[in-house]
């Protein structure tokens, strides 16, 4: 698989998780009705989604950010150093992509909530 078509996957990737929200936010509303919001069980459900969400909106920047990488490395040389690579991804936004002992950190934590890393 060429870099280029790596960065549309990739790409590709953030799209779709991008358009599960759509649903989600159905469900959301339909949660936030009066007579159900009342229902300490329905605002922690709700809680829950939120809080998938804001990792759904991590995977996503985590995907553009990977995809905008790999473009860079595609215009690099076969002859580029290691220290370019590590450039690159160094100027990368999430610090769990830039920092090796973060890099899926979350999967390793014991945190009572869903696992999105």
């Amino acid at each position: 698989m060429s870099l280029q078509k790596l960065a549309r996957e990739l790409d590709e990737t953030a799209r779709q998780t991008a358009s599960m929200l759509e649903g989600i936010s159905e469900a959301l509303e339909l949660l936030a009705e009066k007579q159900l919001s009342k229902d300490p069980t329905v605002h922690e459900a709700v809680q829950l989604i939120i809080t998938a969400l804001q990792g759904q909106d991590r995977i996503e920047q985590r995907c553009h950010n990977m995809a905008l990488a790999v473009r860079q490395f595609a215009l690099l040389p076969p002859t580029a150093p290691d220290s370019v690579y590590d450039e690159i991804w160094a100027s990368l936004t999430l610090d769990e992509l830039r920092v090796p002992s973060l890099s899926g950190i979350a999967a390793h934590q014991v945190h009572g909530e869903a696992e999105l890393f």
